[in-house]
């Protein structure tokens, strides 16, 4: 028979008696059974399949009997594992049963099994002596009953069934009547008078035969001695006396006083009273009787659970020469009282307790028992405190479960600590209690969560590769693995991965290349945090990184194809235009802003707007300059830092009235030329280049206005090195490009070449190394418009 592990027992016992198909089984068989003797089919039986047994973990409990039956697991066959001796298991008791439970897992079910011993007949009647000795007066009339000492035979039933037949004899045979308790009784009968001068000794053989098949006897010599005179017994008002006591009765309490009388006269009417040679050491433990008196007291202490019957065969004999004696019965009855505590026991523990087992979910098998009997038997279980998700439910009888009775939650509750309290209902009632302490293991049932939704990271453009520019962190209520949290970006959005990584255990964002903020403006994508429970759970928060721009960009002259030089006819007056310059910042904002001015060395008879860019005369130029074709250097500057510039040539030529004239305008910007083209006869370019510079002279004066009241810079911790952002009155009212873009990952944008339109707050916030913001001011709103 499989037995329990050592340790944590792992079982679910699923099913209770009323409501999930427990059941119960009983199979026969008889004692002394060889090894392996069939007792029965118990998985057909139990409705389980052979190829179920192992997979199952089917096991038997035995309560707390030898290992007298195992199951063939091959088979399913229930068959004798140890020789069984019904005496020795249930002595005299008519029902002789062995319990046995059975469990199977998945889905856990608990089974009573009962197998009843059927006694065989291996047990001869015995007596207590080889021989008897009765002394009878030749005096006693016949129909004198004599009490023997019978036999005892270990069986039960009709094996124990004994009859008794007397050796051949002409004075005596055998009564064969029955006592009031209907309890067989041995009783010799004198039939004819005896004659001790014609025989002073009889010699008879008693023999005892049970009702077994087959017969067994046994046998026991009667020395019958024929004493003189005395001829009268002793006589009891009554063969049978019934007493009823409580078990805790104390200890000198009377049960009874015996009464005998005898006819004779003097010392022959004397009586002696005594226990009857029957009666065994255990009950001259608990009882005495007054040889004088007759009266029977208690001695020891009765115990209703140990024995709930007591039978006193007592003898009264006279004190005659020639005694004679007469017997009777005291039947005592030991009434229980409520003297024996409730037990509880628990026989399967499943912990600790997965968070998700839905209600009914079997926890733990306690076994209450009471060994008093009625209604100090009858016993109560139930549970403390009041408002835990679990419960009690009867299973079997003295059997409870201990289920789940509501939803669990580990993050809310850990562990439960409970009380399991049994009372009987005695008067007084007695009771007792056990403590279960049931621990809550954690499952994946929480999804990590960021501290925002949402991050928005500023970071410069033409950072080192690899550089760290921000944290995000994600937190989980569970424990253990199902709380060890991982982050990852989407690996299938291939623009994105080549730019941003990031590192699964720290949530630090790294950016894998330099950025460039020509090239690219926003990078917009989900960082992803999934546990390492199972299944994982994940949860996601948006990234916006935002590039800003650094000066990295020189300005770039425009260049024609049509002409490279300007013709200028003299006399020309002061302010005339004879040209502009178009130069061009790839950069945005105040690193976009462009100046222009004349090289030291060129300056004559020109001037160049600094801001439109239009060269002009200074004074008036007539025929008498001295050189007819000349040329004019500018150079062009952005306002970032550090500045950046490119330079142009413009080349004039002065010519008269009727001549054919060409300008050559050379213009340089690392090796490369520029042309602007400019009709220097048509009017109205002239006037819309005045109107221009006149514009452009408009917003330099709001713009140095709006300056005064704008904060100097704000920067920002991208990772080793710092992002510096101006408002946007530093550097213009607007920044326009047509070659920005951004990548949005898991957001719809459309492709293609769009005009941005940025706007920056002064209020610009500091983060440290790890991302965290640390000054506390507001992130700047930056707006995206197309």
């Amino acid at each position: 028979m499989l037995t329990w592990p050592k340790g944590l027992l792992q079982l679910f016992l699923l099913y209770t008696a009323w409501k999930m198909g427990s059941g119960q089984l009983h199979y026969s068989v008889l004692e002394e059974s060889q090894h392996g003797t069939f007792v029965g089919r118990i998985a057909q039986d139990l409705g389980l399949e052979v190829s179920e047994l192992v997979p199952r973990m089917f096991q038997m409990l035995s309560k707390g009997e030898k290992d007298y039956f195992e199951v063939n697991l091959q088979n399913g066959i229930l068959f004798v594992n140890s020789r069984i001796d019904r005496e020795e298991l249930c002595a005299k008791n008519t029902d002789c049963i062995v319990h046995v439970e059975v469990i199977v897992e998945k889905p856990v079910r608990f089974f009573h099994v009962e197998v009843e011993i059927k006694d065989v007949n291996d047990n001869a009647p015995i007596f207590s002596a080889r021989e008897q000795i009765l002394s009878i007066s030749e005096l006693i009339t016949s129909g004198t009953q004599f009490l023997l000492e019978g036999a005892t035979d270990a069986d039960i039933g009709s094996n124990a069934l004994l009859t008794y037949k007397l050796s051949t004899n002409s004075h005596f045979g055998l009564d064969s009547g029955s006592d009031e308790d209907a309890s067989k009784s041995v009783v010799l009968l004198l039939k004819v008078p005896l004659d001790r001068e014609e025989s002073p000794v009889h010699h008879l053989v008693l023999t005892a035969t049970d009702g077994g098949e087959p017969k067994l006897t046994g046998t026991v010599q009667l020395v019958i001695n024929v004493l003189d005179v005395n001829d009268n017994p002793p006589v009891f008002n009554q063969s049978v006396y019934r007493v009823k006591l409580l078990e805790n009765t104390a200890s000198g309490s009377l049960v009874i006083t015996l009464n005998a009388t005898d006819l004779d006269e003097g010392i022959n009417r004397e009586i002696c009273y005594f226990f009857h040679d029957s009666v065994t050491l255990h009950v001259t433990k608990l009882f005495i009787i007054n040889s004088d008196t007759g009266e029977i007291r208690v001695i020891g202490k009765l115990d209703y659970e140990k024995s709930k019957f007591y039978e006193l065969p007592i003898v009264a004999e006279d004190k005659g020469s020639s005694p004679l004696s007469m017997h009777c019965k005291v039947l005592i009855e030991v009434l229980d009282i409520n003297d024996n505590i409730p037990e509880l026991s628990v026989n399967s523990l499943s912990v600790p307790l997965p968070e998700d087992s839905p209600p009914g979910t079997v926890v733990a098998i306690i076994r209450a028992s009471d060994r008093d009997s009625g209604n100090n038997g009858e016993i109560n279980c139930f549970l403390w405190p009041i408002g835990v998700p679990f419960q009690l439910e009867s299973t079997f009888k003295n059997y409870y479960s201990l289920i789940v009775g509501a939803v669990l939650d580990r993050e809310q509750v850990a562990e439960y600590r409970m009380v399991v309290t049994v009372e009987d209902q005695g008067v007084p009632p007695l009771s007792s209690s056990l403590t279960l302490l049931v621990p809550i293991s954690d499952i994946n049932d929480n999804v990590p969560a960021f501290i925002q939704p949402s991050y928005t990271v500023f970071v410069k453009e033409n950072n080192p590769p690899g550089a760290h520019i921000f944290t995000v962190s994600a937190s989980d209520p569970d424990i253990a693995e199902n709380a060890l949290i991982t982050y990852w970006i989407d690996e299938n959005l291939w623009p994105l991965s080549s730019y941003i990584s990031v590192h699964s255990e720290s949530g630090k964002l790294y950016a894998l290349q330099s950025l460039d903020y020509e090239e690219l403006k926003l990078l917009e994508f989900q960082v992803r945090a999934k546990d390492a429970g199972m299944p994982s759970l994940c949860g996601n928060a948006t990234v916006q990184v935002f590039v800003m721009d650094e000066n990295d960009n020189a300005p770039s002259v425009s260049r024609s194809s049509e002409e490279n030089m300007i013709l200028v006819m003299v006399p020309v007056m002061p302010g005339h235009i004879v040209g502009k310059i178009h130069a061009l910042d790839v950069d945005s904002g105040y690193n976009a802003w462009l100046s222009y001015e004349l090289v030291e060395e060129s300056h004559g008879p020109w001037t160049v707007g600094q801001y439109s860019g239009e060269v002009s005369t200074k004074y008036p130029l007539d025929e008498s300059e001295e050189s007819k074709i000349q040329s004019v250097l500018v150079l062009v500057k952005d306002h970032g830092k550090p500045q950046l510039s490119a330079t142009a040539t413009l080349s004039v030529s002065l010519v008269t009235s009727g001549q054919t004239i060409k300008t050559d305008i050379n213009l340089q910007r690392s090796g490369d030329n520029f042309v602007p083209l400019v009709d220097s006869i048509n009017i109205y370019l002239i006037i819309a280049i005045c109107s221009v510079s006149s514009l452009f002279l408009l917003a330099t004066l709001i713009y140095m206005a709006l300056r005064c009241h704008c904060k100097a810079k704000e920067s920002m911790v991208y990772g080793p090195g710092m992002a510096t952002l101006v408002c946007a009155s530093e550097v213009g009212s607007w920044s326009y490009s047509n070659r920005h873009s951004h990548i949005l990952a898991g957001v719809s944008t459309e492709a293609g070449v769009k005009s941005d339109l940025m706007i920056f707050s002064p209020n610009i916030p500091v983060f440290s190394d790890n991302g965290e913001l640390i000054n506390g001011v507001d992130v700047p709103q930056i707006l995206l418009k197309r």
